[in-house]
């Protein structure tokens, strides 16, 4: 994450999920072929041309976790864009002119039950998932997008409490 200016254009528009269970656990999905250590990661996603950023949340939801719009509410979504520059093996693997990403984050508090749950519903992206405190997540990300989730566990710490 950066705190000086930066041009928009060259980061990918992206949203970044945090589901929240009724205990205040976030979900963490683990990476399909996944390298090395930090694969855990709540879901993100891109935002497509002209497309609202909670509508691609709640798409990207259905994509990555199989959880539909109707089993969730949107607590908050952060005002300002969160920011991460790729690494230079992952810049050589992504296509476009992107030097990382920006992402409007989302709070979402789960409202269905386990079950509910299917990364297999579309194109798996994860291979596992799990319940977790959000204090975790930014331990177990991969260290380029580590100071964004730290910013994600301050910023949404009052969803941490039980309901």
């Amino acid at each position: 994450m950066t705190m000086t200016a930066i041009d928009p254009n060259l980061y990918r528009p992206n949203v970044g999920l945090a589901l929240f269970s009724g205990g205040g656990h976030v979900f963490l999905g683990r990476r399909i072929n996944g390298r090395g250590a930090f694969q855990w990661q709540m879901p993100q996603g891109g935002v497509d041309e002209g497309e609202d950023p909670a509508d691609a949340a709640l798409r990207e939801l259905e994509e990555e976790v199989g959880v539909s719009a109707k089993l969730v509410e949107i607590m908050e979504e952060t005002e300002d864009w969160l920011h991460y520059d790729f690494p230079t093996d992952v810049k050589r693997r992504m296509p476009g002119p992107y030097i990382g990403q920006r992402q409007k984050w989302f709070a979402l508090r789960f409202k269905g039950s386990d079950s509910d749950i299917r990364l297999d519903k579309h194109t798996p992206e994860f291979d596992a998932w799990r319940w977790a405190r959000l204090s975790e997540a930014p331990g177990l990300i991969v260290p380029f997008k580590r100071p964004v989730y730290e910013e994600v566990a301050r910023r949404f710490d009052r969803w941490t409490q039980e309901t």
